[in-house]
């Protein structure tokens, strides 16, 4: 008979840790190969009537399908996040479009976020705390503005989506500010691009496609600049209070 080694039990423990974020990599993989032509505009384009006549006559089920479908394609990091929200305006308006946004994209950034933290993030945050030098200081100087470090990696439109839900999970970061932060952070931007997406019907008419860059333009991205520098103001004043006990 074969011995079983104390090894193999810790080695099938740790796949099984890391089974999700495997799964979840191997759906980003496939999906960006297999479903990036579909999730596109230009399919929105093609199936709005359908679309808009599947809501009027099933609105809960529209729905319920479309935060489904939404949750998905971010839990699995799938290529069309930003379709998905645009559809959520021109399928619901602005309002209450953005609520069934912001609360599904907050789902699939938990379901992202726990799976790797199972998988890798509770194990390196122990590494991270236990080391020293550069390492130790962003972890500390993470965990002691978390707050402010969340909802600034969440206002910021040039930090992408995926890496800021992954990277909190590495640093150990609580379920709670992890979710919280998240639901708020990305209320900003979902409003403008759900907005976007509300005016979608005369941007087929003319034959157009929506400015996806809009957020960038000075009146929308001063609004959360401003935003941002209130979030970072905490570690601001924590960095000069230190200074200022040296």
């Amino acid at each position: 008979m074969t011995e079983i080694t104390e090894a193999e039990p810790q080695q099938k423990s740790a796949f099984q840790r890391r089974l999700p974020i495997i799964l979840i990599a191997v759906a980003a993989i496939l999906g960006f190969i297999f479903l990036r032509d579909y999730l596109s505009f230009q399919t929105l384009s093609e199936n709005r009537e359908a679309l808009i006549a599947f809501r009027d006559e099933n609105y809960v089920v529209a729905v319920l399908a479309f935060m489904a479908i939404y949750v998905a394609i971010v839990a699995f990091s799938l290529p069309g996040a930003a379709i998905a929200t645009l559809t959520g305006g021109f399928l619901f308006a602005t309002f209450p479009g953005a609520l069934f946004n912001v609360a599904a994209a907050t789902i699939g950034a938990t379901a992202i976020f726990m799976a790797a933290r199972l998988g890798f993030g509770e194990r390196l945050a122990a590494k991270m705390e236990a080391g020293d030098g550069m390492i130790k200081r962003i972890k500390d100087g993470i965990d002691e503005n978390q707050w402010s470090v969340l909802f600034l990696i969440r206002l910021v439109p040039a930090v992408p989506f995926f890496v800021a839900n992954l990277v909190p999970a590495l640093v150990d970061v609580p379920v709670r500010r992890f979710v919280i932060s998240t639901f708020l952070g990305i209320i900003p931007g979902s409003v403008v691009y759900t907005s976007v997406g509300a005016g979608l019907g005369e941007v087929f008419e003319r034959g157009e496609t929506p400015n996806l860059g809009i957020i960038f333009e000075p009146h929308i991205l001063l609004p959360i600049l401003g935003l941002c520098a209130l979030a970072a103001l905490p570690i601001a004043l924590k960095a000069i209070r230190g200074k200022e006990g040296l």
